[in-house]
């Protein structure tokens, strides 16, 4: 007599009838995964669960020790004292890191007494003396200070050819601190002040490509062929620039526009506009890296809030 084998479907069939989790009989004829007789609910049939004599244990595992070891405290190393040079120039407001480096190959800079004119040069902020122009230096607090800046003065920290500079306005603030980027002497807006010569130069170097808005005051109308020029793009003498935004400040008056651009090249906005045949009657910047001039009358200034300094430094960082 031939035996019929029976295959798995068969023996499915002969299990108990599937049971919800609530003890409820289910539908008759599939079986519930690890709910039927002989299942074990993770791959199948109980022979294929592994057995182990008594409570399974890893402690073969762990390193043994005979009696109590105390544990020893890792002991956090002191923070490191030096920094380069240009750096601690930098932290001092004196200028910005790649201005450093240049007064560091001038041979302007003493370390102990010795002139150190080696770009890269490490130095000790607890034991090395620093000085520039005869003056010792030494880091400084972070000051962060924005400005409505008024037409005739001159960006910069000194020029013995102008007759005021940014720096006459800033009589009142305690720390040595120096102007993020340039503003041309007749034009007004948002400028930046700090001692931190990294984020100054995050915020100025070509290559990060900060936010600048400006408004712009022409000496005639322009003509929508030469506004879409602008946003399609020119070709100046140091290359091809265009504009990210344009628009009008006033419909009625088309001499007035608002340009948003991200360049940092030389007196780009007036570059633009002269090109095109324009002459400049006004310029004012009213938006820098985050920063505007709401609230701040032309020629007086404010040091940034916290929130103000920690959004400024993630934008400078990304």
């Amino acid at each position: 007599m031939e035996v019929k084998r029976k295959s798995r479907r068969d023996y499915d069939k002969q299990a108990s009838p599937r049971r919800d989790y609530d003890g409820k009989p289910g539908r008759e004829g599939r079986v519930s995964r690890g709910k039927a007789e002989g299942r074990d609910g993770r791959n199948g049939f109980e022979s294929h669960k592994p057995k182990f004599e008594g409570k399974p244990s890893f402690e073969s595992h762990k390193p043994k020790f005979e009696g109590k070891t105390a544990r020893k405290k890792a002991i956090p190393a002191a923070p490191s004292t030096e920094v380069r040079l240009n750096k601690f120039i930098a932290n001092s407001g004196v200028c910005s890191r790649r201005e450093a480096d240049r007064l560091i190959q001038a041979g302007v800079v003493t370390v102990n007494g010795k002139v150190v004119t080696e770009l890269g040069t490490k130095i000790d902020t607890r034991k090395d003396t620093v000085l520039f122009g005869g003056q010792k230096l030494q880091g400084e607090e972070k000051v962060y200070i924005v400005m409505n800046k008024p037409k005739g003065f001159v960006t910069t920290t000194s020029d013995p050819h102008a007759d005021q500079t940014v720096m006459d306005l800033l009589t009142k603030c305690p720390t040595r601190v120096f102007p993020v980027g340039r503003l041309d002497k007749n034009t007004t807006g948002v400028l930046m002040f700090t001692n931190d010569g990294e984020i100054a130069e995050r915020l100025t170097h070509p290559s990060f490509n900060k936010k600048k808005i400006y408004e712009v005051t022409l000496d005639r109308r322009l003509t929508e062929e030469d506004f879409d020029k602008i946003l399609k793009g020119i070709t100046l003498e140091d290359g091809m620039i265009k504009a990210d935004e344009l628009d009008y400040v006033d419909p009625e008056d088309k001499r007035k526009l608002g340009i948003e651009i991200h360049s940092g090249r030389n007196r780009i906005v007036r570059r633009i506009f002269e090109y095109l045949g324009y002459q400049v009657k006004g310029l004012d910047r009213v938006y820098f890296a985050g920063l505007t001039k709401k609230g701040i009358k032309r020629g007086a200034w404010r040091y940034l809030t916290d929130g103000e300094v920690n959004i400024l430094k993630m934008g400078a960082f990304n």
